[in-house]
């Protein structure tokens, strides 16, 4: 146990370290911008170079943004879960690999919240490992463990909607990938466990929270805490 708790404590600093690496990694291509707008306006008079300093700075927030994403999901796919379902100890190196793709994720939500819905969300969220069909929108930063989830073609996952492809318990993470079908809408503000089998064109009402190994049938409204059965879609 002690042993572990260094190697634990050991790989949380290098992992610090090496995203501090990543974070300015990041920063690199806006800094270029930034010079290379700066060496157009100079000397243009002050108005020109107060608004070229100005766009340079909105530019490069953006370009920052857009490889913070790529950065952190290629790391966070390289550091996906890849076990079978089940349950781990929590001191071990799976918890590690996990950790890894978390703080992944984390860095990412410092601008991923501002491309919600988009292009850009999804092939974050596919990099970093989720099955994601196709008109599919995905409008929550919440989507945790994207390597074992699977969303289906016309999904809408709405604003704030927390899914969870693990959770720790009696000292052992569990893993359950959650699977989502067809035309299937997540309410904002929802939570869905892990294990979760939500059918084709069912909704899951905002804020209800579904607990672990829930199956939602095809076509079927459940909400509440914890959510149940309301009615039929359409009823």
């Amino acid at each position: 146990m002690k042993s572990f708790a260094i190697v634990q404590n050991t790989l949380s600093v290098i992992v610090m370290i090496l995203f501090g690496v990543l974070f300015g990694l990041a920063i690199m291509p806006s800094y270029f911008l930034f010079l290379e707008i700066g060496e157009i306006t100079n000397g243009e008079g002050e108005f020109v170079e107060a608004a070229g300093f100005c766009i340079s700075l909105g530019l490069g927030y953006i370009l920052w943004g857009v490889v913070l994403l790529l950065v952190c999901g290629t790391m966070g796919g390289i550091f996906r879960i890849r076990k079978e379902e089940g349950r781990y100890p929590l001191r071990s190196f799976i918890t590690i690999q996990w950790a890894f793709s978390l703080v992944s994720h984390r860095v990412a939500q410092m601008f991923l919240g501002l491309v919600i819905p988009s292009f850009l969300a999804t092939m974050y969220y596919r990099m970093m490992g989720a099955k994601i069909g196709s008109g599919v929108q995905l409008n929550s930063v919440r989507i945790n463990d994207a390597s074992m989830i699977t969303i289906g073609d016309g999904v809408v996952v709405g604003g704030d909607a927390t899914i969870n492809g693990h959770l720790v318990e009696s000292g052992e993470i569990v893993l359950a990938p959650v699977r989502i079908g067809e035309g299937a809408l997540i309410g904002g503000g929802s939570i869905v466990q892990p294990g979760c089998k939500i059918g084709k064109g069912s909704v899951v009402a905002t804020r209800a929270v579904l607990p672990k190994w829930t199956e939602v049938p095809d076509g079927e409204v459940w909400g509440g805490i914890p959510a149940r059965f309301i009615k039929k879609v359409g009823e």
